[in-house]
């Protein structure tokens, strides 16, 4: 199940934020190589001081943290406007209440891929999770920045970004930045790729969208 965990919950859910930072080092900096800082085995980054809000996959038998990812409003302080702006038509810019940034995707790398071909299922639980995250919270848009392999990914997911800019290489990786439907359509689309439960959230209370409309006015 995905755990939804904004701000009002990093001390109560910290146990599952020490494990994302680890597991952020190990798939960013040990395994892809990227250029991040990384401190006490953690990879924390000056967006994590915004408030973000995390929602983590969690093995509910063995509590262990699978993957996560970062989500930021696009009114503040987010990576495609602030690192990755040469991925944006000149003088352009993605600023909107609806439109939130996901970042910092990550999987444990010690599970296994399915040997058939199909999608990780934390993978697409995370999709999921997103999509359900956006439609609590009144979103129609997420915005992303990502590598070609994941660009196979969200085609495989059935759910192909829509372009923005041109891609660019950074750091000798090209680049890509691409925005993604927020819909009842789309979760319905995911849940059928990676034929995951229905939905895949785990409700904290106060609800995402508690948090997410929170933040969305704190930022404006």
């Amino acid at each position: 199940m995905i755990y939804v965990i904004g701000a009002d919950d990093y001390i109560s859910h910290n146990h599952f934020l020490d494990q994302m930072f680890r597991l952020r080092a190990r798939v960013f900096k040990d395994r892809l190589n990227w250029d991040v800082q990384v401190q006490n085995g953690r990879e924390i980054d000056r967006f994590d001081t915004f408030d973000p809000l995390y929602l983590t996959s969690i093995n509910e038998q063995t509590g262990r943290l699978q993957g996560s990812l970062r989500l930021l409003p696009t009114t503040g302080p987010n990576m495609l406007r602030d690192v990755f702006g040469a991925l944006l038509p000149d003088g352009e810019f993605i600023e909107s209440p609806l439109i939130w940034e996901s970042s910092r995707f990550c999987i444990d790398p010690d599970l296994a891929a399915p040997l058939d071909g199909r999608l990780n299922s934390v993978t697409t639980e995370l999709f999921c999770g997103v999509v359900e995250v956006g439609l609590f919270a009144g979103l129609d848009t997420v915005v992303s920045v990502y590598d070609a392999r994941m660009a196979r990914i969200f085609r495989r997911a059935n759910w192909a970004p829509r372009s923005v800019g041109l891609p660019t290489y950074f750091g000798g990786i090209l680049t890509h930045a691409g925005m993604f439907e927020i819909s009842d359509i789309a979760r319905k689309r995911l849940v059928k790729a990676g034929d995951r439960p229905d939905p895949v959230i785990m409700q904290l209370n106060p609800s995402p969208a508690l948090f997410l409309n929170a933040q969305m006015s704190n930022h404006q």
